[in-house]
């Protein structure tokens, strides 16, 4: 597997600062595949003073010019797909054609999409006897992680390009390649030097000196609640913006009337994509007491066809196959009723967890309360409509869920009483334009479309 041995900074390929290197995993076999520099707070710094040197010259940059450098990008990400997809299944563990479908195909559609509102946005507008301009807010330090390592860049980083905004971007210490690829099609769009800029390394060096830097004007992080509060912290020491996309526990509400089978089908095909390892899955599945042992006699036969090793993957690192194997461990301890998989590892070699079906889950335990982000599903039972919209909303998370319902107007009716910041209804399509982002503890502002340009957009009026 190709690496680069160096940090892609101010347009170039350069030396990291000290030699400590980091291990790049293969998680279906255990296998080193790779090793990338351990970035330190040096070159952090190397990488926004490159970042802030570059950003007046691109805030300038009329934004159909800034609009022709995402529209090169998309074209560049789309003549690397197949590489993309590759090396997201080499260090993701991503089965190849979930990484050619979504992985490395959604990015293409969302860089493009920033290409074409670029060009037509309103950076300025008449109110009253003012004109007031939207301006990008600086130099942004894009903090990524490995769930969807492509995703998760392209949603921070086209954005902030469009604004006018120059990027530091630190990936999640996993899934450094696939960031590494990406730094190779800025390069190929003919961004300026110094508009992007890449610094692989480990989140309490690399991740901590950027968002604590004084040259970043904005933080931009994806992961678990936990980092997302520490960087909140540091932010806000310095009064400096963020936005937050955190964890999530959402409820997939199928109502008395719906259809029950495509619901329970397609609730259980949500989590078991990526293997678990998506902050929106809904992995609360709520029904109503008179269809509940209808719907787990249908949970345990929709989860068969996600054979580990085939349509499912591996989980990202030891670790996190450690703790989701706890977690499950804990849901049998507190009483829930296990239907399919269980704790012990299906395979000898791999960071594999059982795809895994709990019923008789109650709102206390928990594998109903805790992000597990893992192959895991816990079917709880409500008596009525409000009790649903009870046990739906008590988490301490809001990112995402689901409502099916007889018609769309009942969903719909339910889902605007949910304390979440995005709902599918009866099994709405993926919408890379909507936007998206948590209540509560699952994060602050949004990202996708104009609401995700605007996160890196401040405000200013000129009065005549």
């Amino acid at each position: 597997m190709r690496a680069h041995d160096e940090m892609y900074i101010d347009g170039a390929w350069r030396p990291a600062a000290g030699r400590d290197t980091i291990a790049v995993v293969n998680p279906a076999d255990e296998r080193v595949i790779a090793r990338v520099p351990a970035g330190t707070a040096e070159d952090v710094d190397a990488a926004v003073r490159a970042a802030r040197a570059a950003f007046p010259a691109w805030a300038a940059t009329p934004p159909a010019e800034r609009a022709a450098r995402l529209t090169a990008l998309a074209d560049a990400l789309a003549a690397r797909k197949d590489t993309l997809a590759e090396t997201i299944t080499a260090e993701l563990g991503s089965p190849l054609p979930l990484s050619q479908m979504v992985h490395a195909g959604v990015p293409v559609l969302v860089a493009a999409s920033y290409a074409e509102l670029a060009a037509r946005y309103a950076f300025e507008e008449r109110i009253g006897n003012s004109t007031v301009l939207l301006e990008p807010v600086g130099v942004v330090g894009a903090i990524t992680p490995w769930n969807y390592p492509l995703h998760q860049i392209v949603a921070k980083v086209a954005p902030a390009l469009a604004a006018g905004c120059t990027v530091v971007l630190k990936p999640a210490e996993d899934t450094p390649l696939t960031a590494q690829l990406f730094a190779e099609a800025t390069e190929a769009a003919g961004l300026p030097p110094g508009v992007f800029n890449l610094v692989t390394g480990l989140g309490p060096v690399a991740g901590q000196a950027l968002a604590e830097h004084e040259g970043v004007d904005l933080v931009s992080f994806t992961g678990s609640t936990a980092v997302g509060k520490r960087i909140g912290a540091i932010a806000g020491a310095a009064v400096k913006r963020v936005a937050l996309e955190l964890g999530g526990k959402s409820a997939n509400v199928i109502l008395p009337g719906a259809d029950l089978a495509k619901a329970v089908n397609v609730g259980i095909a949500n989590v078991m994509t990526n293997s678990g390892q998506t902050c929106s899955a809904w992995t609360r599945m709520l029904v109503d007491a008179e269809r509940y042992d209808e719907a787990v006699e249908l949970a345990a036969n929709a989860v068969t066809k996600y054979v580990v090793g085939e349509r499912v993957g591996p989980l990202v690192n030891g670790a996190q196959q450690a703790r989701v194997r706890g977690y499950i461990a804990r849901g049998v301890e507190e009483g829930a009723r296990l239907i399919a998989g269980g704790p012990d590892a299906p395979l000898e070699t791999g960071f594999y967890v059982s795809p895994t079906v709990f019923a008789d889950v109650t709102p206390d335990m928990t594998i109903a309360q805790e992000e597990i982000f893992g192959p895991v599903v816990s079917i709880l039972r409500y008596e009525d409509v409000d009790d649903a919209l009870r046990i739906a909303n008590d988490t301490v998370y809001g990112l995402a869920g689901a409502v099916w319902a007889a018609d769309d107007e009942e969903a719909v009716a339910f889902a605007r009483r949910m304390d979440t910041g995005q709902v599918d209804i009866n099994g709405g399509r993926f919408n890379p334009l909507a936007p998206f982002g948590g209540y509560k503890q699952s994060g602050v502002g949004r990202e996708l479309g104009p609401h995700g340009l605007a996160e890196y957009l401040q405000t200013k009026s000129l009065q005549f």
